[in-house]
């Protein structure tokens, strides 16, 4: 028995870098596994597209990080993540979809079951819009997003809460002059260099996406076809539940992405000049 306790104690030290990483296989995702689990996901995923690594969905300030300092007018945009899509309150849609709400120096509600009111600190975004333009004068300030239905209801999607500073506001600055309709990619390094498994978002600036079973006129959603660019079949992502982010995991190689912005009362029609992107997938 003594001999056994022995040779246990001796074993135990030995198995904890074992159990280390495990425990880190686990808690992190490989591109492996993320693209066995889209295999075995929901069908709407396209060749090359990977569900996110992240078990949460989040609303995001694609442009202001916490600490900012900022002149307005300043045009702040918003970004969703989680397979969640924009849709304005015109018509009720099932699933997962919403529309932004601003909150300035609020906390989010006590209450989710309860409508967000309409003052100058909950500022709503009905129309699917995915930016606004802040004319809030010098001082510090705390903005959040949330989302919510199209009865104003909350959901639990919502950003971190972000602290800026206002350092001046430019009152000979035409707020809509800032505001000029067109799509474009983001969250692309400048060098065009991405891993394995890579998020790209998408923007409208002037123009509100909705999904397109809304057909609601003066909406669209987005499409993005990635090209390889030493040849190749492209692969075409059309995000009809108004989505505005993909997670990708293409081969290794270099692509050209092509983002179109697509009328949803008329699929041959673009409401926007598309953006493209060139990008070197590494292995």
């Amino acid at each position: 028995m003594a001999n056994s306790k022995h040779h246990l104690a001796l074993l135990i030290p030995a198995l904890f870098p074992l159990l280390a990483f495990l425990l880190i296989c686990a808690a992190e995702p490989s591109v492996a596994q993320v693209k066995t689990a889209a295999s075995g996901a929901a069908s709407a995923l396209s060749p090359w597209q990977a569900i996110t690594p992240f078990a949460a969905a989040d609303a995001t300030f694609t442009n202001l990080e916490n600490g900012a300092r900022i002149e307005t007018p300043y045009v702040a945009t918003f970004g969703l993540s989680g397979g969640w899509g924009l849709a304005p309150i015109s018509s009720p849609v099932a699933g997962k979809s919403g529309h932004h709400h601003l909150l300035i120096n609020r906390d989010l509600p006590l209450d989710f079951k309860q409508a967000l009111p309409f003052n100058n600190q909950y500022i709503h975004f009905g129309k699917g819009q995915m930016e606004t333009v802040l004319m809030l004068e010098p001082g510090d300030y705390t903005l959040r997003l949330l989302l919510a239905d199209d009865k104003h209801l909350p959901h639990f999607i919502y950003s971190k809460p972000v602290k800026i500073t206002v350092t001046k506001s430019n009152r000979n600055v035409d707020p809509k002059s800032l505001v000029k309709a067109g799509i474009s990619l983001k969250n692309l390094p400048l060098d065009g260099k991405v891993a394995a498994l890579f998020n790209v978002q998408f923007h409208a600036s002037g123009l509100n996406v909705a999904h397109k079973s809304q057909g609601e006129k003066n909406t669209g959603h987005f499409r993005l076809t990635v090209a390889p660019q030493g040849g190749g079949k492209p692969v075409e992502m059309n995000f009809v539940n108004g989505q505005t982010e993909v997670w990708l995991s293409p081969p290794a190689g270099s692509y050209i992405l092509k983002l179109d912005f697509v009328d949803n009362t008329n699929p041959d029609s673009l409401l926007a000049a598309p953006a493209t992107a060139v990008v070197l997938v590494h292995a």
